[in-house]
């Protein structure tokens, strides 16, 4: 069982929503390059990414590894994506070696299987009744630099698990909000994640057993077209939340 996690980009959307539900359950180190605005739990460890002394003076000590830092623009250009998202997340995978770390759990995105999205399935992949499923053994197809990147990390986890051992979950996570899913937005619904169903995940990725994985990072959504199987299979994720209890911005489901 993990004790010690690094949770990497530890003030972003995604580092809010793992430490909202989990604070008090691990001894944090949390590394972010920017200083943080409010309170946070465990240690804060003010440095860049691509700073590897620094990243591997985070990494002692550390059981697990939750790598969400880089640039989390979907258009952001070649020369951002390949500093921070792809040589930052070789050095992380570098320093989690080093440091005899067991597990990454790795944020990758939707935006690594963008262009399975094509004319001829939209909209209809979207809508529940469709059978269309992506379910992690195919091959990326990014939809942007950003999606390049995150297909990146998911070969460079491959390579580090077959080098090394190092257990790595790839989590390409959907659309990430807070409270209620995405409004008229037939695609941000399909692919909605919950803040805590978010958590859920990323606790199940440190805490499960497991070699190399590709898991979609969404809740359990009537209408959706990435397959959760494999996540709820091999990781125990037992996610909570589904777009269709929600109509607008009021919940007309249990809550379970």
């Amino acid at each position: 069982m993990a004790q010690s996690v690094l949770l990497t980009g530890a003030a972003g959307r995604v580092g809010s929503a793992v430490l909202g539900e989990l604070a008090d359950d691990y001894e944090w180190r949390l590394l972010d390059r920017d200083p943080p605005t409010e309170e946070m739990p465990g240690e804060f460890v003010v440095a860049d990414i691509t700073d590897e002394e620094a990243v591997r003076e985070a990494m002692d000590g550390i059981d697990a590894v939750i790598h969400l830092a880089g640039d989390p623009r979907k258009e952001a250009p070649w020369s951002s994506v390949l500093p921070n998202n792809i040589d930052g997340t070789r050095v992380v995978y570098e320093a989690a070696i080093d440091a005899g770390v067991d597990t990454v759990a790795f944020a990758s995105s939707n935006h690594a299987v963008g262009h399975y999205e094509t004319d001829e399935r939209t909209p209809d992949m979207y809508r529940k009744d469709d059978e269309f499923r992506l379910d992690g053994t195919e091959l990326p197809r990014p939809g942007n630099l950003y999606g390049v990147s995150k297909a990146t990390g998911e070969l460079l986890g491959r390579y580090y698990h077959d080098e090394y051992d190092l257990s790595v979950a790839c989590v390409r996570i959907g659309n990430l909000t807070k409270g209620h899913p995405p409004i008229d937005y037939e695609r941000g619904q399909a692919m909605w994640l919950s803040y805590r169903d978010c958590a859920h995940l990323f606790e199940r990725c440190i805490e499960a057993d497991y070699g190399f994985e590709i898991v979609y990072g969404i809740s359990d959504n009537d209408r959706k077209y990435y397959s959760i199987d494999r996540a709820k299979e091999v990781l125990g994720y037992e996610p909570r939340d589904n777009s269709a209890e929600w109509n607008g911005d009021e919940r007309v489901g249990s809550d379970r």
